[in-house]
């Protein structure tokens, strides 16, 4: 079902983007849209990951540099029956987490320095299968290629706003041109929050399913969203759009129109009926932060702990 509503959500974003461009500059501007959308998704489907690590100024971490957080990966995406993705550590007090990339095969994750200094391990591993389960879903090239639609919906609409050559035969009326300036770079935010959303929950329960452990990723939702709203994201302040990629909203922020995330208390409660499902099973949390590019210290193992016990 959610792939139905997401390719349904797609195809409206990539009409509306037509239609934008029919009342711009009529049939040449319809086409000329529908050739723009296609380039852009193409180009995105091959290089959303370069974009999206390149503009937080991720760096590639592996076992040597960063065990711990590479062996959590690691350990998880046999779990979820994934490719090993590359990842990557972003320097920035900030904590969150994303995932990117245009398949399985091409994937990447990456979590904040300050994400991983607050989370302990078993709460690491609960974010890192949230985002594997992103990749699972192919979600991640979903959600790139839908705000690189709608980038170009709001682009094409400012674009309208002081050119508008083209015959009166083809042109729509000023209000029609207008209305869609106005129109549509809202009506294409709507469908990108809205797709942004709905898989959240799906990652949710699928990433509990894959470390095993709900209250984990719940634990970890509630120090995420307590700490973003706390301390400023500036990828997001100089660039809106990339809001939806991340495991928590750069802002705190309840369910709404506008909002990129559902409501974190919501998404707890979710998961929590979930634990209680699954009975005292899950594993317990591990009481050490996961420090990245540090060699790991003598902590206790924790359940997920892929390293093994330390001497």
């Amino acid at each position: 079902m959610n792939g139905f509503k997401t390719t349904m959500l797609l195809a409206a974003l990539t009409a509306l983007f037509m239609g934008l461009g029919y009342t711009l500059g009529g049939s040449g501007g319809a086409i000329f849209a529908l050739v723009l959308a296609a380039g852009m998704n193409l180009f995105t489907y091959w290089n959303a990951d370069k974009i999206v690590l390149r503009m937080h100024g991720a760096r590639e971490v592996d076992a040597r540099t960063s065990p711990e957080f590479h062996g959590i990966v690691r350990q998880l995406a046999e779990q979820a029956q994934l490719p090993m993705p590359r990842v990557y550590v972003i320097d920035s007090p900030h904590p969150n987490a994303f995932a990117t990339g245009r398949n399985p095969q091409n994937a990447a994750v990456a979590a904040t320095t300050g994400l991983l200094a607050s989370l302990n391990r078993d709460e690491v591993a609960g974010v890192m299968a949230h985002e594997l389960a992103h990749v699972r879903n192919r979600d991640t090239l979903i959600m790139t290629m839908t705000a690189t639609i709608a980038g170009a919906i709001s682009f094409l609409a400012n674009f309208g706003l002081f050119f508008r050559g083209g015959s009166g035969d083809n042109r729509g009326g000023a209000l029609a041109m207008i209305a869609a300036v106005i129109i549509a770079p809202f009506a294409a935010m709507l469908v990108q929050l809205a797709i942004s959303r709905t898989r959240e929950y799906a990652a949710d329960r699928a990433g509990a399913e894959i470390c095993r452990n709900p209250r984990a990723l719940a634990s970890a939702l509630a120090k995420l969203a307590q700490g973003a709203s706390r301390v400023p994201n500036p990828v997001v302040e100089r660039n809106p759009a990339a809001a939806s990629l991340y495991i928590v909203p750069a802002l705190g922020g309840r369910d709404s129109l506008f909002s990129t995330h559902p409501d974190t208390a919501n998404r707890i409660a979710a998961l929590e009926a979930m634990a209680a499902e699954m009975g005292p099973g899950a594993a317990s949390f591990g009481p050490a932060p996961v420090r990245a590019a540090v060699p790991s210290s003598r902590r206790g193992r924790s359940a997920l702990d892929p390293l093994g016990p330390r001497r």
